[in-house]
C-alpha cells in the first residue's frame, strides 16, 4: 500500500518534543535525593522528549526524524532547560502540569497513529505505535531514573488516554475525515481522558496475586 499524501508539520512534532522536554525535566528535578546535576536533569529531559519520537520511527522502520534535522535537539535541549529552571514555579500550579501531561500525550498519540497512517499500516497496528509512541518518552525518562514505570502504575490511566485518542482518528480517518482534522480530534479525545482521570481519578481494577485457588470439585477426595 502506498503512503497517502500527508506529513505531519515539523511545528507538530517539535511542539510535542518539547513539551515532552519539559515534563521531563521537571519531573526528574524533583527527584532531590537522586543528586543529579544540572546535565543529568537536562539529559533526561531531552530522552524523555525525543523517546516517543524516536520509537515511533524505529517501529515504522523508517529515517529517525530527530537525526535528520537540526530542530530537534535544540529544541529538546532548550525546553528541558525551561523545565528544569522552572520547576518549582511549575509545581506551584498543579493544574498547569496536568495540562501539559495531557497535552503531551495527545500530541505524541495522534503524531505517532497518524505517520502509522500515512505510512499504510492497518488501522489496529497503527493504534499500536500511536501509544507507544505517546508512553515512550515516560517509560525512558522512569528507566533512566530507575523508578517505577508511571503507565504501569494504579490511577496513571496513561496508555488509556493514548488508546482514545489514537483509537479516534483511526475511526475518523477511517469515516473520511482529513487527517489534519482527525488528528486534532485525537490530540482533544486524548486530552479530555486524561484531564478527567485525574479530576474523577479514574483508574484500571488493580490486579491482585491470588493466594490460594479455589478448590475444584473434582479433586475432592483426592489425596493432597
Amino acid at each position: 500500500m502506498e503512503p497517502v499524501a500527508f506529513t505531519i508539520p515539523l511545528w507538530a512534532d517539535l511542539l510535542a518534543v518539547g513539551v515532552g522536554s519539559v515534563m521531563g525535566a521537571m519531573y526528574a528535578a524533583g527527584f532531590s535525593d537522586r543528586r543529579l546535576d544540572l546535565l543529568g536533569v537536562a539529559v533526561i529531559g531531552v530522552a524523555t522528549g525525543l523517546g516517543g519520537g524516536l520509537l515511533r520511527d524505529l517501529l515504522l522502520n523508517i529515517p529517525l526524524a530527530p537525526l535528520h534535522s537540526n530542530w530537534y535537539l535544540p529544541v529538546a535541549t532548550g525546553a528541558a532547560l525551561l523545565g528544569m529552571l522552572l520547576e518549582r514555579v511549575f509545581n506551584r500550579l498543579r493544574h498547569v502540569l496536568t495540562v501539559l501531561d495531557a497535552l503531551t500525550i495527545g500530541l505524541f498519540g495522534a503524531i505517532g497513529t497518524t505517520k502509522a497512517l500515512a505510512h499504510g499500516l492497518p488501522e489496529i497496528p497503527a493504534i499500536f505505535v500511536g501509544v507507544l509512541a505517546a508512553v515512550g518518552g515516560g517509560v525512558l525518562r522512569d528507566m533512566l531514573l530507575a523508578t517505577p514505570i508511571a503507565i504501569m502504575q494504579v490511577g496513571s490511566f496513561y496508555a488509556m488516554a493514548a488508546f482514545s485518542g489514537a483509537g479516534a482518528i483511526v475511526a475518523l480517518e477511517a469515516a473520511g475525515v482529513v487527517p489534519a482534522i482527525a488528528s486534532v480530534v485525537g490530540v482533544a479525545v486524548a486530552f479530555g481522558v486524561r484531564v478527567l482521570a485525574v479530576l474523577f481519578r479514574w483508574s484500571l481494577p488493580e490486579q491482585r496475586r491470588l493466594t490460594r485457588l479455589p478448590r475444584l470439585p473434582w479433586r475432592r477426595g483426592l489425596p493432597e
